[in-house]
């Protein structure tokens, strides 16, 4: 399948099927085998999303009509967002978007792949909130979370709040894809220092950094060697830079970036954002933050020790602590 790639790497098999005469069907088969032996994550989904894309095509193109025969620049295109697949880069960043919340975002490796259980954060603020909302978003990244809020509910005004200028530019690209441009403004800021007027908000969100050394030591190579490590791990330095994924004209992987140093623990991040929003909010307001399945409880401690109300932990689809809700007090 690879001319020119390193030995190592499972080759299609031409012998069997003519480059001429290949089909849709054909090179997702051989595509699929190809990620099964390089043992990353669904391997035939991530082969039919590349075709669809490189295609152009839908699922249900692909599936009505698999004998369709492929172009050489089709073809192309393919090997070298194959290759990168093989080399664990995230099918998101490959085809440039991902979904959330029905609807889809740009990302790119400046920005934190979007979760579905970052979706739980966004179906709490729309049932927690009334009609007409100011908010803010901290560490916004793709600005899924207040573009989603937007999107649903007309009448929210938001900001968008990040350090790195690269990931505000994709959260504006996606503003303005799904029609919310007017009602969000980013704000380039360290979340972590004081920043938003007091009582201005009726609701804060935040899915920040909460990775701690260990935990981000045995992340999985997609994450790790791909994903902005500001987006991650709190207290990482350069927060503006992202991580070097070049590739030559063939799609070979050059360099990933280098792994942070003297990682924190994981919850600074969460508690800073937890300080501002006891600021920022409103009496009664509400926040709303992601955080790692094992710091929920002393998240929960801290922040009633701290006159937070209605302090709620609440889990994801897997049945792991993943939220964590709290209202400012009215007095």
């Amino acid at each position: 399948f690879f001319r020119k790639g390193p030995s190592h790497l499972p080759r299609f098999h031409t012998q069997r099927i003519a480059m001429s005469e290949l089909s849709r069907a054909d090179w997702v088969r051989e595509a699929t085998r190809t990620l099964t032996d390089a043992a990353v994550d669904s391997p035939r989904l991530s082969a039919e999303l590349i075709l669809q894309h490189a295609c152009g095509i839908s699922r249900v193109e692909l599936a009505t009509r698999p004998e369709n025969p492929l172009a050489d620049d089709q073809l192309s295109r393919m090997t070298g967002l194959l290759r990168r697949r093989v080399e664990g880069e995230p099918v998101a960043y490959l085809l440039g978007q991902r979904e959330f919340y029905g609807r889809d975002f740009r990302v790119t490796p400046a920005t934190l792949i979007p979760r579905p259980e970052t979706e739980h954060l966004v179906e709490q603020a729309l049932k927690g909130c009334g009609e007409r909302v100011r908010f803010a978003d901290l560490g916004t990244g793709s600005g899924c979370i207040a573009v989603t809020l937007c999107a649903e509910r007309p009448e929210w005004q938001g900001l968008m709040v990040d350090l790195s200028s690269r990931a505000l530019a994709v959260a504006c690209q996606n503003a303005v894809r799904h029609d919310v441009r007017q009602r969000v403004q980013p704000v380039r800021a360290d979340f972590t220092r004081p920043l938003l007027r007091p009582a201005s908000l009726d609701l804060l969100v935040s899915n920040p950094p909460y990775v701690g050394k260990t935990e981000y030591e045995g992340l999985s190579v997609e994450v790790r060697d791909f994903e902005p490590v500001t987006a991650l791990v709190p207290g990482f330095v350069d927060s503006d830079r992202v991580p070097n994924h070049e590739h030559d004209h063939e799609g070979h992987h050059i360099h990933a970036a280098p792994a942070p140093t003297d990682r924190p623990e994981g919850r600074e991040h969460l508690i800073a954002v937890a300080s501002e929003a006891f600021v920022a909010l409103k009496p009664g307001g509400l926040l709303l933050m992601e955080h790692g399945y094992r710091q929920g409880e002393a998240l929960k401690v801290c922040l009633e020790s701290h006159s937070w109300e209605n302090v709620l932990i609440h889990k994801d689809l897997a049945g792991l602590d993943r939220l964590i809700s709290a209202r400012r007090p009215a007095a």
